[in-house]
């Protein structure tokens, strides 16, 4: 049998990342986690990591004993779940999205913790893949996806359409847009800017455009909370979803240009199977679908 400290240490050390953060993380000395380390590694019998400077990279027999340890952690977890009175308003619960939505939906996240005080949520923006990865694994109970998943151990649930919508600053609203303005003005380019410009520009401009790699790029910056700044100075245009423009805090800096085809996102609320019955975790989905009606 795995030490179950070490092996705690060791998997908290893979998802952190950094001997330091790991034992500020878990009330630890550096020397204690790199203890720790090498005893697991003594009774695994190999190496368990390879260093390369201040990082390091998992062996294969590291790679297995972390799969050990995440396992050992989702069975403690579910665990908790069947012998813990099943509050829809108590217990912790955690849910993953896009940045756009998780800064439009927490909002609403925390005024439902203000009305259930042993309610703790957690909310974590990550990329598509890692959602429906982290959800499989149970570091999500949650997750809000703009596609729908065919997994044998997932639900999903279709429960809200969000606009893709063209951003640009209030001087230009009621104007008509085309490519050659929109390119003099320039794009605020984010992660998911250019493939919601090929979706939205391929749509409404099929003859003039030629590919997000052809725009002109003003400014790149990749957080979310910060791309609506440069079109509400002026300095270019963007495209979004909706919550990403209902979540700003200057959007009356903001004009949402009209086209003439819109398009929309379908958004999905996936969970693994089973965990749909946890009573918080049914709650939060009936509460996040709920707030949603708002972004349609």
């Amino acid at each position: 049998m795995l030490n179950a400290k070490w092996l705690d240490t060791f998997t908290t050390l893979c998802e952190v990342e950094h001997f330091t953060r790991t034992a500020e993380l878990l009330g630890m000395t550096q020397p204690g986690v790199s203890q720790h380390l090498h005893k697991l590694a003594s009774q695994v019998g190999k190496p368990l990591i390879s260093k390369d400077g201040k990082s390091f990279t998992l062996t294969p027999a590291g790679e297995a004993v972390l799969a050990v340890g995440l396992a050992r952690r989702q069975q403690e977890r579910e665990l908790q779940d069947v012998i813990q009175v099943d509050d829809p308003d108590a217990g912790e619960i955690s849910i993953g999205c896009s940045g756009s939505f998780a800064m439009w939906i927490y909002p609403h996240l925390l005024d439902r913790m203000k009305h259930a005080p042993e309610l703790v949520i957690n909310v974590t923006a990550a990329p598509h893949q890692s959602i429906v990865t982290s959800v499989l694994d149970g570091k999500f109970d949650l997750g809000v996806v703009s596609e729908s998943i065919d997994h044998p151990r997932l639900e999903a649930i279709e429960f809200a359409r969000e606009e893709l919508c063209l951003i640009v600053p209030q001087s230009f609203a009621g104007q008509t847009v085309d490519l050659d303005l929109l390119n003099a003005l320039g794009f605020v380019a984010h992660p998911d800017g250019y493939a919601y410009a090929d979706d939205l520009f391929s749509l409404n401009f099929p003859k003039e455009y030629k590919g997000a790699d052809r725009l002109r790029v003003r400014t790149f910056v990749n957080q979310i909370g910060q791309i609506p700044i440069p079109v509400a100075q002026g300095l270019g245009y963007t495209i979004l979803p909706k919550s990403g423009v209902d979540a700003f805090a200057g959007k009356e800096d903001l004009a949402i240009i009209p086209l003439s085809k819109r398009r929309y996102q379908d958004l999905w609320l996936i969970s693994r199977k089973g965990r749909s019955e946890i009573a918080r975790v049914a709650a939060l989905s009936e509460f996040v679908s709920r707030a949603a009606t708002a972004l349609t």
